[in-house]
């Protein structure tokens, strides 16, 4: 069963069906093995990890370099002619949004550890770990029906908090994507609905691997000024270098054009790691530049150690501007 966004009537939102026992078993097995392990070290600091919704003033403070304008306080401001700002504590009730690329390059990697696997046991973690502490989990899925169609996602799945509500989202995870036609993903379109669609400032998750055409990082700064954004970027170790394989034939996962190359010329894989490192450097550049934290989950990464880092990473942001005055302002924080 189906019905419109009010807020975006081209896409669809899906009300919770009977869901078969795949979602269910996958996600118990992620239960016991992960999130045992994890439980209470997300949730364990609010104001360290995540951003509530609601805010209660707590001090004020001089005006640092990297501090958001908009809370600046000009009242205390002009009485002492030093910018100050206000210090908020936050609510522990927190909306997490995920923006999932599922386009076809999301398939890419060995059998059971591809990035699309790995994009759906880090979904499926982090939204119970949210969800059992009473958050709330939304998703926009991309890639699919929108990779040939008018609308910009293919669903919108509103934000609940429910462990029923976490079984749809994997079960959606989980279905058979279409295959892709010829048109390259616009990760953009993406961003963009979501920047019209996400009124209250959220924590998101933009999980992809950002093989898109280009336009994407304008419209991620952009959301990165209005809501904490994390850019989760999917990779597999053979998109940066080629094994010596022999005469092989590559795919295009997106656009179907196949081409046929020798893996044994030693030039060819240098050309290609040159090439592949100028794209990881050009990427790694507009994520710095649209401000948001990076967290990079590769095919072959433990899902623990992924979250352990994501954790760490947090951290470190929310530490971070607590600098005394006079010192460099902090870059946003990739983590590997």
């Amino acid at each position: 069963m189906s019905t419109k966004s009010p807020d975006n009537p081209s896409a669809t939102v899906h009300t919770l069906p009977p869901l078969p026992g795949q979602a269910d078993r996958l996600l118990r097995e992620l239960e016991w093995k992960v999130i045992r392990r994890l439980d209470g070290l997300l949730q364990g600091d609010y104001r360290t990890l995540m951003r509530g919704s609601g805010l209660d003033l707590a001090d004020l403070r001089e005006y640092q370099p990297h501090d958001d304008v908009r809370h600046i306080d000009w009242n205390v401001t002009a009485r002492l002619n030093q910018p100050h700002v206000r210090v908020f504590t936050e609510d522990r009730e927190m909306t997490a949004w995920f923006l999932l690329d599922l386009s076809p390059s999301i398939s890419f990697g060995p059998e059971g550890r591809a990035k699309r696997d790995i994009l759906t046991g880090f979904v499926a973690v982090l939204s119970r770990l949210l969800t059992r502490h009473g958050n709330r989990v939304g998703a926009m899925l991309y890639g699919g029906a929108s990779h040939q169609a008018d609308h910009a996602v293919d669903a919108v799945l509103p934000p609940r908090s429910s462990r029923a509500h976490v079984l749809h989202l994997v079960h959606r995870l989980l279905a058979p994507q279409p295959p892709g036609g010829d048109a390259a993903t616009e990760l953009h379109r993406l961003l963009q609905s979501a920047m019209a669609n996400l009124r209250r400032r959220a924590t998101v998750f933009v999980v992809s691997d950002f093989i898109s055409a280009p336009g994407w990082e304008k419209p991620l700064a952009q959301l990165a000024q209005r809501h904490d954004v994390v850019a989760v970027r999917l990779l597999d170790p053979l998109e940066l270098e080629l094994p010596d394989l022999g005469l092989i034939t590559l795919r295009d996962a997106e656009s179907g054009e196949q081409l046929q190359v020798d893996t044994h010329d030693a030039a060819f894989r240098r050309r290609f790691a040159r090439l592949a490192a100028e794209r990881e450097a050009t990427l790694r550049d507009g994520l710095a530049h649209a401000g948001a934290d990076t967290l990079e989950l590769c095919t072959d990464d433990d899902l623990v150690d992924a979250l352990l880092r994501f954790m760490d990473l947090r951290q470190r942001r929310v530490r971070a501007p607590r600098a005394t005055a006079g010192t460099t302002p902090p870059q946003p924080h990739y983590a590997t």
